[in-house]
Parts: C-alpha cells; sequence; structure tokens
C-alpha cells in the first residue's frame, strides 16, 4: 500500500412459552439465539472430553456460509447451529482454571436461568487488553467500544500474522477494531448505526470473527448521537456525489444512541435486517423512556423483531451517573419480556464487589447483568473470591496491552481510569509523564518484560519475513541516489511541539525551497512503515521500518537533516528560530529533563466528557 502527504425471576413459565410461539418466523431464530445468554432447563450431560471437543472445533465445524438462494429451513438450521455452538464452546473443559479465579463460570441456578456476567461497552476502555483481562477475572462475555457503521465500512479485514489478531484497518491505517482466538467465542460486536443497510454490511464484515452483534441505541453523548452525522457529510464530500445530500438530510433528521429511542421505526427495520441478515445473535442495548408505559411498548416491538437478547441501562437519556438507576422499571421490563434481559447502570449506586453484582441482578429481576464503570476501576470485579490488588490488575493490564500492541494513549487513558485518587502519588505521576507503551512499563517495573516481549516481536518478524519474501513492499521502486541512515525517531528527545518534520520545512521555507514530498510506503507481512523524503530532487530514507506513517516521515526528516548538518531541534541543541515557534507552557520547569516535561493530564481527555456507562 501507498500512501502520500430476561428472563425475570419468572424465568420456568418464560422459557415454556419460548419454544411455543411458531407463528413468526423470527420467534423461531430467536428461540435458538439465546443459547448465548439463557440456559435451556434440561439438556443431556456434557462431559469433559465433549465440552474440549466444542470448544476446540465445535465453532468452526458448525458454521457454512449460506447464499442467498438458500432456503429459510437451511437458514433456521445454520443459525441454530451457531446459537448452540455458541452455547458448548462458552463452557471450557472441567479442568480449566483461571490464576486466582477458581472456575471460570459461577455456579448457575437453573431457575433463574444463565447468569452471565458482562463487560460493557465502553468508549476508549473497552478493547483487546481490556476484554481479555475481564475474561481472565471471570467474565463470560466482553462487549467491544461502540464503532460507528461508516468508520467500519472503510475498513479492511487484515490477518496479522505477528500478532496472531484479525484487524479491521482504516483507509489511514489505524486499528479500528482488533480480536483475537481467545475471546472469538465470547466478545460482542457493539456498532453506532441509523441505518439498516450500513448495519447488516458491517455485521457481515466482523461475523466471522465476533459471537454476537449488538446496536447501540442507549449512548446519550454527542459522540454517538451525532458522530453518524459527520460520517455521512464526510463521505459525501469524498464520493463528490450531489444525490448523497438526500441521504445526509435524513441522516441529520435521525442519528445513532440513544437518538434511535424516538424512532421505533427506525430501530425495528435495523434490527429485523440484522435478525434476517447475520448469522450471529443480534443484541441492542437501550435506556428506559420517560413512561414506563413508553418503555414496555417499545421492548415488546423490539422483542418481535427476533433478537436474541435486550440490555436495559435503567436511566432516561438525558440522566446520568450520579442519578439513581430505576431498579423497578429494569424488573417490570424483565417480567414482561420472554427474551433474557440484562440489566446495567447499577455501578454507582449497587455495584463495589462481587457479590453486589448478584443483588443488582435480584432487584432488577433480569438474567444477566452487564457492568461498566465497576469493571473499568477494575476488572476483578469479575472474580468470585474478591477484588484483586490494584497493582497487580494494572500490571495485568499492562502485559496484554504490550502483547497485543496497543496504542500507548489508550493504554495511559484505561490505567488513569483504575488509578483515579491516585493520579496524584509517584506512580501516578510517573503513567502521566509516560509517552510511549516503553515508559508506561518502566513506571510499573515491568522494563524486562517489555525488552522480552519486543524481542520477541522481532524474532517473529524477521521469521515471517523470510518465509514471506515475494510480499515485502520496498520503500521506492529505484533505491539508487538515494540517501540512507539508519536512524530512529525518539520522541523524548525533542522538546514539545517541536518535530525534525517541522525543522525541515523550515529550513525550506528559508532556503526558499519546495516544501519537503514525502512518499511512505507499508510492509504487508508485519505493517510496518518506511518513508522516503525528496527535497531539492534529493531522495532521503531510513533503513529502519517504524510501527506509524508519522514516525516514518520524522525518521525521514532526520535522514535529510543530518546529511546536510542540520539542527533537528533536539533538547542538546540550541536554534533560536525554531524556538520563537514553540508554544508557552508556563506550567512546565525548564530544568526538568526532557522525558518529563509533557503535556498536562487534562490533556489526556481533550475536554471530552467519558461515555462510559452513560451507554
Amino acid at each position: 500500500m501507498r500512501t502520500t502527504g430476561k428472563g425475570s425471576s419468572g424465568l420456568p413459565t418464560a422459557s415454556s412459552r419460548l419454544c411455543t410461539r411458531s407463528n413468526r418466523e423470527p420467534r423461531i431464530r430467536n428461540c435458538t439465539a439465546k443459547a448465548m445468554f439463557l440456559r435451556q432447563e434440561s439438556r443431556a450431560p456434557v462431559t469433559s472430553r465433549t465440552r474440549r471437543g466444542l470448544v476446540y472445533g465445535g465453532w468452526r465445524g458448525s458454521v457454512r456460509r449460506v447464499g442467498a438462494a438458500g432456503s429459510s429451513g437451511r437458514r433456521e438450521n445454520l443459525y441454530s447451529s451457531v446459537a448452540a455452538s455458541l452455547f458448548s464452546s462458552n463452557l471450557p473443559p472441567t479442568d480449566s482454571k483461571v490464576e486466582g479465579c477458581g472456575d471460570v463460570f459461577p455456579c448457575v441456578d437453573p431457575v433463574q436461568g444463565l447468569n452471565k456476567l458482562i463487560l460493557a461497552p465502553m468508549v476508549r476502555v473497552g478493547t483487546l487488553p481490556m476484554r481479555l483481562l475481564a475474561l481472565d477475572y471471570g467474565a463470560d462475555i466482553v462487549y467491544c467500544e461502540e464503532l460507528i457503521d461508516l468508520k467500519m465500512l472503510q475498513c479492511k479485514r487484515v490477518v496479522n500474522e505477528l500478532l496472531s489478531t484479525i484487524d479491521f484497518v482504516a483507509p489511514d491505517d489505524r486499528v479500528v477494531f482488533r480480536t483475537c482466538a481467545k475471546e472469538q467465542n465470547r466478545v460482542v460486536f457493539q456498532m453506532g448505526t441509523s441505518d439498516a443497510e450500513r448495519a447488516l454490511a458491517v455485521a457481515r464484515l466482523v461475523e466471522n470473527d465476533v459471537a454476537g452483534i449488538d446496536v447501540n441505541m442507549g449512548c446519550p453523548k454527542e459522540y454517538s448521537t451525532k458522530t453518524g452525522c459527520h460520517y455521512v457529510a464526510q463521505a459525501v464530500l469524498e464520493c463528490n456525489d450531489p444525490t448523497a445530500l438526500a441521504s445526509l438530510v435524513l441522516e441529520l433528521q435521525g442519528g445513532m444512541g440513544a437518538a434511535l429511542l424516538s424512532d421505533p421505526d427506525k430501530i425495528e427495520k435495523i434490527l429485523s435486517t440484522l435478525v434476517r441478515g447475520t448469522r450471529r445473535p443480534v443484541t441492542c442495548k437501550i435506556r428506559i423512556l420517560p413512561s414506563l408505559e413508553d418503555t414496555l411498548s417499545l421492548v415488546k416491538r423490539i422483542e418481535r423483531t427476533g433478537i436474541a437478547a435486550i440490555a436495559v441501562h435503567g436511566r432516561k437519556r438525558e440522566e446520568r451517573p450520579q442519578h439513581p438507576v430505576s431498579c423497578e422499571v429494569i424488573k417490570a421490563i424483565a417480567e414482561t419480556l420472554s427474551i433474557p434481559v440484562i440489566a446495567n447502570g447499577g455501578s454507582h449506586d449497587h455495584i463495589q464487589q462481587h457479590s453486589d453484582i448478584e443483588n443488582f441482578r435480584q432487584a432488577t429481576a433480569a438474567s444477566s447483568v452487564m457492568v461498566a464503570r465497576s469493571a473499568m476501576w477494575n476488572p476483578s470485579i469479575f472474580l468470585r473470591d474478591g477484588l484483586r490488588p490494584l497493582e497487580e490488575v494494572m500490571q495485568k493490564y499492562i502485559r496484554y496491552a504490550v502483547q497485543y500492541d496497543n496504542h500507548y494513549t489508550n493504554t495511559k487513558y484505561c490505567l488513569c481510569q483504575m488509578l483515579r485518587e491516585q493520579l496524584e502519588s509517584p506512580q501516578g505521576r510517573l503513567l502521566h509523564a509516560a509517552q510511549s507503551s516503553q515508559e508506561i512499563c518502566e513506571a510499573f517495573g515491568l522494563d524486562t518484560f517489555y525488552k522480552e516481549i519486543t524481542q520477541e516481536l522481532d524474532a517473529r518478524r524477521a521469521e515471517l519475513l523470510t518465509k514471506t519474501p515475494e510480499d515485502v513492499e520496498e520503500p521506492a521502486e529505484d533505491t539508487s541516489g538515494v540517501i540512507k541512515m539508519a536512524v530512529k525517531f525518539d520522541r523524548r528527545a525533542y522538546p514539545p511541539q517541536i518535530t525534525p518534520k517541522m525543522c525541515l520545512l523550515e529550513w525550506c521555507r528559508r532556503e526558499k525551497l519546495a516544501q519537503p514530498v514525502y512518499e511512505t510506503v507499508q510492509r504487508p507481512v508485519d505493517r510496518l512503515f518506511c518513508s522516503v523524503v525528496t527535497v531539492a530532487e534529493q531522495k532521503y530514507q531510513s533503513t529502519l521500518w517504524d510501527k506509524s506513517k508519522k514516525l516514518a516521515e520524522q525518521t525521514a526528516a532526520i535522514v535529510c537533516l543530518r546529511s546536510q548538518g542540520l539542527l533537528e531541534g533536539q533538547l542538546v541543541e540550541e536554534s533560536p528560530s525554531l524556538h520563537k515557534r514553540k508554544r508557552e507552557a508556563p506550567d512546565q520547569d525548564p530544568a526538568l529533563p526532557g522525558e518529563l516535561r509533557k503535556k498536562p493530564f487534562a490533556a489526556l481527555e481533550n475536554g471530552e466528557e467519558s461515555p462510559l456507562e452513560g451507554w
């Protein structure tokens, strides 16, 4: 690639009704899809050997793609097979343990149905490291953060052999969604959408890599209710298609997230389309409406679409975590519907430790509980044996973040949410100052671990390169005459707002030369980047590959500057013209070493309110 510039407490009765309704085709599909969230009251015993077979082979062996010409019977059998695989593959071998957790799954009262512990979808939190950590501590199902349909439709599915993951990569090379085999049977993909056809296209894009599909209908933040409009406008501008303006007008009238609650017809169309068109169980997450009557009317209509379960956040659209959660409304919904109801919104008032999860479930008569903020603060909330020390939890999170190449800014954000009132502690200050995954590891005493993982990945990368040399794209077809150096860009060696690219651009302007032109390529086998910069018809390039396009361009600029004997803006250099362009930072002490001169913590959140359990 080349780039430039629920069940309620009356569950037995509900269960007996569940499969007797045959007047609607979606109800048949719904009956089988509930296996992910609802336990069958009677079934043949499953031995340890049988479980192992289902876990390691049952899923893929039971799923086949059915073309449009397939009969409805084949589609029903396929859907039933997938649901059965979800149910069975969620049961690990009897001897499977999580360190410090005892059994992976808690004992289940068959009268109450399958009491699932679920990690809620949380923006900037529900990425792969947090989901894997929640599973380790006992969560049964994990939701990814809400991902916008139009953004996902721009993505390409990439098999990342280096990390053993499946990546959905945007045109700007940013990984929008990353998943792995460890969570494949447990992760639910949540999308933000306001259009049935787009929703179905996204579902079909990801359905082979996730356990279920969820539609966000409960987030009250502008991120969800208005972001769709931004992407539609962007799409119109990019395609330059005047006819798309009509669609844009409709989007401006609709929106996603909680905005959908005011349009039951659109909700029904989106969910019905997904249930008919995808092979995975479909769920949705809503907030309650101003009146109980309106809420019950809406959830009944949602149930008729054939979805497998519904998650209910017990607050109105305008309410925030400081407002009390309406357990009575969730209970009324659970007693009204025959599909599993997942209770959400209890972190602020109810859930402080593991036993509180069950208390919240009983108070709402729901079949399962979805936990957001309490799990964000300490994911070991899912652990029956009690909360683990925060230091231990954070170190385990960092290990996953490094192993799966999570961007350091996301890792830093999640760790800050865990530290909370300890942000001003010595360790909190070290985290605040960290500007890379390596520095985060050093702050938590994991520098040796970081070096080991880096060496393992380098060895794996070299192995892949030797196996697939024909797939490696070189920086340029003709490298004769290109000045090369083995250099890397280290952000810690430069003052804030000063970079080699800035220095090179300023020099070109001073010398009245054309602006530098960067040409960057990505190597498919490990998705690393290399850039060539052209200045005054001379090309410059680093022989070392970088993790991002931006870093590769900085290293190319360094090669050019050093070849010309020019200053590149490092802290040890003095350049009055450069420092005139530097922004004032009165809160920074000039005497501090470069690695401690960082932006204030407030910049981490970009002035935005974190949605989190507002979903």
